[in-house]
């Protein structure tokens, strides 16, 4: 290349540069959207209700929610991974859920999580419960390890399917605890719950809200929870180390997306803004009373926590040999 050629290539690649510094500088322009890809009214929708009317106070544009459901979350990621990368379509991702559609549907799910799409925060965490009937004679997980192992076979556990993250938390716990568990998949959490409280089946992983909500009828009681360290909302109860369990950790982590090959700059900036949103005492605590941890993370973090994710979701169904309802 000759030094005039050099010269002009300099020149565009400037020319270039301070054009996308210009156009990042007026971000964002207009009003955004975040996709929500489940129905209105359960959790992703709140946290992205939630966040979005914050986000729209510190970017000064309005921030509407878009309700996009279908296919297991699928419809409204696929919707995300194709807009155009500039940061004016978000997705509000349940990033567990995601990582294991990737897994038990690599073919139907129609995007890439670790591809298609630029991690902004992560912003929550929604532990997994083991709650029994209140009639099962053990009052702990290590009790509950004991009675299981001089029984195999006679303990069951339900869930909201197969291949649900609660299937996945009783596979993980049977393998931890060196335990034989009958599991009963169920179609959705609800059913599963009231048959564990009539006593159908003796044991079920629940989200930490769904616990909550029917811990007051006292007839089911908490005996861990899978995460590493106890959690604000059930203070009380131990930790699966803390049970003898080791690291088993099982919960739903929550995270802002935006479309793979949107600008640093507006990644950065919509983290700067998530980050002030998540110290906010009001948006800790609506958290907090949808059973959600508060996270606040960099992008960075973000894109470790995604692939950490695949990764382990993938060793625990392959481990288990987990397939989904057809």
């Amino acid at each position: 290349m000759t030094s005039i050629h050099r010269t002009i290539a300099a020149s565009l690649t400037l020319a270039l540069a301070a054009s996308c510094a210009l156009a990042q500088s007026d971000y964002p322009a207009r009003q955004l959207g975040m996709v929500v890809a489940y129905p209105a009214g359960g959790a992703v929708d709140a946290v992205g209700r939630i966040l979005a009317q914050h986000l729209a106070d510190g970017l000064g544009k309005p921030v509407v929610v878009d309700n996009r459901s279908g296919a297991s979350g699928n419809i409204g990621a696929q919707y995300v991974a194709r807009a155009a990368a500039d940061g004016y379509t978000l997705l509000m991702a349940p990033v567990t859920s995601y990582a294991m559609n990737g897994v038990l549907y690599p073919t139907m799910v129609g995007y890439n999580l670790g591809k298609d799409f630029a991690p902004i925060a992560v912003v929550g965490y929604l532990p997994l419960v083991l709650v029994a009937n209140e009639a099962l004679p053990a009052a702990t997980a290590a009790q509950l390890v004991q009675l299981a192992k001089a029984k195999p076979g006679s303990l069951s556990y339900g869930s909201s399917g197969n291949g649900s993250i609660e299937h996945v938390a009783g596979e993980m716990f049977k393998k931890q605890a060196g335990v034989s568990l009958l599991h009963i998949p169920y179609r959705g959490a609800a059913p599963a719950m009231t048959d564990l409280m009539s006593g159908q089946i003796q044991l079920m992983f629940a989200t930490a809200p769904t616990a909550m909500a029917n811990l007051r009828s006292g007839r089911i009681k908490p005996l861990m929870v899978a995460t590493a360290t106890r959690i604000s909302t059930l203070p009380e109860v131990p930790t699966a180390k803390e049970a003898g369990l080791g690291n088993l950790e099982v919960g739903s982590t929550y995270a802002v997306f935006a479309p793979a090959g949107t600008p640093p700059a507006v990644v950065q900036r919509l983290n700067q803004e998530i980050v002030k949103t998540m110290q906010l005492p009001d948006v800790r605590t609506r958290f907090q009373a949808l059973g959600i941890e508060p996270r606040a993370s960099s992008p960075e973090e973000a894109t470790r926590t995604v692939a950490d994710e695949m990764g382990k979701w993938s060793r625990a169904i392959g481990d288990a040999n987990i397939k989904p309802d057809q």
